[in-house]
This record gives C-alpha cells, sequence and structure tokens, in this order.
C-alpha cells in the first residue's frame, strides 16, 4: 500500500514518503500531459459535416466543413454542429489521456488525499 492511499483511507503514514510519492506522480504527469500537448485530436458531429481538430491542451486548431452538408443548415443548425464536433474532440482527448493515465482508481477520478484533509479539517 502506498502512502497516498494510507492518507486517502485518513491513516496516518510517513509524510517524507508521501512527498516522494506525490513528486513522482507530479513527474509522471507532466511528462504525460507534454507528450498529450504534441498530439492533435478529431471530433466530428453526428452528420459527419463539420470535423474539428483540437490540441492536446483543447485549443481548436482546425476546423473543416463539408461544403455539401451546408445545404441542409442554416447558421443555428451550423453553429450546433461546430459545437458537437469540437466536443466530440474534446471528448476524444479526454480518453487519450485516459488511454496514457490509467483509468482513475476504483473509478474514483477524486482527489487521493480528500479524506485526510477532511479529517484534519474536522478534528484538527
Amino acid at each position: 500500500m502506498s502512502e497516498i492511499d494510507a492518507f486517502a483511507a485518513g491513516r496516518e503514514g510517513d509524510l517524507g514518503r508521501l512527498l516522494r510519492e506525490l513528486d513522482a506522480w507530479n513527474e509522471r504527469l507532466a511528462r504525460t500531459l507534454g507528450e498529450l500537448g504534441a498530439e492533435r485530436v478529431d471530433g466530428t458531429d453526428a452528420n459527419g459535416v463539420v470535423r474539428a481538430r483540437v490540441t492536446g491542451t483543447g485549443r481548436l486548431a482546425g476546423l473543416h466543413i463539408d461544403p455539401r452538408g451546408l445545404r441542409g443548415l442554416d447558421h443555428a443548425g451550423l453553429a450546433a454542429a461546430v459545437m458537437e464536433a469540437v466536443a466530440a474532440a474534446r471528448a476524444a482527448l479526454g480518453e487519450r489521456l485516459t488511454e496514457l493515465t490509467g483509468p482513475p482508481p476504483d473509478g474514483d477520478p477524486g482527489d487521493p488525499l480528500a479524506g485526510h484533509v477532511e479529517r484534519v479539517i474536522r478534528e484538527g
């Protein structure tokens, strides 16, 4: 069991080891985010009219609109299609981040130190 797990469970542990584990964790996260920052991810709307490309930081890097698909869209429909394509690209980016980092432990994306922090606040 790691020190992070011990603190998350509300048990006291070795603070020095905890800080070393957190430093290693931060280094892995920074390396992963650096890799992800160099990638580009695409997403499309449901009709395939709009394709959006986002950077690894989630910024819009490109937008392609199929001119044939515009025939059935007014300005509001086009705006909705663009928003849907960007959202799909960002969702794909989130999936890629999960691929790189692995799923959160026990499916809980929360703060691993939340239990310890809450106990300190509660008990002083």
